[in-house]
């Protein structure tokens, strides 16, 4: 009896002293006990505002990339399709409207700027995220990149594929775009476009291809940077003024002037301008067959649209290639800018002046 005893003291202290061997190489860390937001930073907020577009578009099935209805998922439905989200940022979304980019109108513009200017006027806001259809999407771009007022980041992303789609690009272009936002070395860079790997300038950056992911370039000043592995690497700067250096101020404004776009080509006799004219266009930008060129029969339309006091600013149908002066043709020169952009840049350009010295100043400058 006494040997059972003994044994079971001496079980009891081998128990004993595995229990504190166990208790020593288990204690917690100090990281361990304090609180997971004493020892993390918290996440930047960004704001996600919706306009429609193909990236909230559905289709009858998941091979069709055409023919789907645009502008169909909300804000919030688009979030939730990227649960990854919130590894990035605190993420809010807000429909601004549900169209396709096709039907983005002057009012709707103007909503959008002024919704993007007072969420980054709050403290908490690091930056802004827009998803967009992909059509216009680079004119939303640099109409934003003239009128925001705040170095910090505003994204333009959408997709090419609708969100129905076997290979969607919508939730990995949102992804992207966010982590863009969220990023601090994304200030100052003025308004981007994120698609497809690729951070682009609103100002150089355009939609080149109707049919293709990698369909937006930036055929003259290539890029800003690039997106590894979701981790945005910026390579280039914009030396071009834009957001904080303008004096573009759209906060009071309901409308913008009319501008039309007229398309260059062979044998064009220049009604087109003449009816500009007479619907009340207070600007033409002209997009002109190589270098800004245009039939010689359309001079007496522009002359005559120039001497009512409009505004004629010549660009380029190919899509990219500065505009030299030329003896031969009227109209101030739209530098580099394609004919969309151009159109952006005189709209604002005509609410500060309408002298056209002044207006070819802007061109060289924005």
């Amino acid at each position: 009896m006494r040997d059972v005893h003994c044994l079971s003291r001496s079980y009891r202290r081998v128990v004993c002293k595995l229990l504190v061997i166990g208790c020593i190489f288990s204690e917690p860390t100090l990281a361990q006990t304090q609180p997971q937001s004493a020892t993390q930073t918290p996440l930047p907020h960004v704001a996600v505002l919706a306009t429609g577009g193909t990236i909230a578009g559905t289709a009858a099935n998941e091979t069709q990339s055409t023919g789907y209805k645009s502008g169909v998922l909300t804000a919030d439905a688009l979030l939730k399709s990227v649960p990854s989200l919130g590894k990035v940022a605190h993420v809010s979304g807000e429909q601004v409207s549900n169209v396709g980019s096709e039907n983005i109108t002057n009012e709707i513009l103007l909503k959008l700027a002024r919704r993007v200017n007072q969420l980054l006027a709050q403290p908490d806001i690091a930056g802004v995220v827009i998803t967009h259809g992909t059509d216009t999407l680079e004119e939303t771009a640099y109409f934003l990149n003239l009128v925001v007022k705040s170095d910090k980041p505003v994204v333009l992303t959408g997709s090419m594929r609708p969100s129905t789609a076997i290979s969607a690009d919508g939730p990995s272009n949102i992804l992207q775009a966010v982590t863009v936002a969220a990023s601090p070395t994304a200030r100052g860079r003025g308004v981007m476009i994120v698609l497809n790997d690729r951070i682009g300038s609103a100002r150089f950056t355009t939609k080149t291809n109707a049919n293709t992911l990698d369909t937006f370039r930036s055929p003259d000043d290539g890029f800003l940077g690039t997106l590894i592995d979701n981790v945005p690497h910026f390579e280039t700067t914009v030396a071009k003024l834009q957001t904080t250096q303008t004096p573009f101020d759209v906060s009071k404004m309901d409308s913008l002037p009319e501008v039309d776009i007229v398309y260059g080509h062979q044998n064009d006799g220049g009604y087109m301008y003449d009816a500009a004219v007479a619907h009340g266009a207070r600007g033409i930008v002209v997009a002109g067959v190589g270098a800004g060129s245009g039939s010689l029969l359309t001079l007496p339309s522009i002359k005559r649209a120039i001497e009512k006091g409009v505004i004629v600013v010549r660009s380029s149908r190919t899509g990219s290639g500065y505009i030299p002066e030329d003896p031969a043709y009227v109209g101030l020169l739209g530098d580099n800018l394609n004919p969309q952009k151009a159109r952006i840049l005189l709209m604002l350009a005509l609410t500060v002046t309408n002298n056209p010295e002044r207006v070819q100043e802007i061109f060289h400058q924005f």
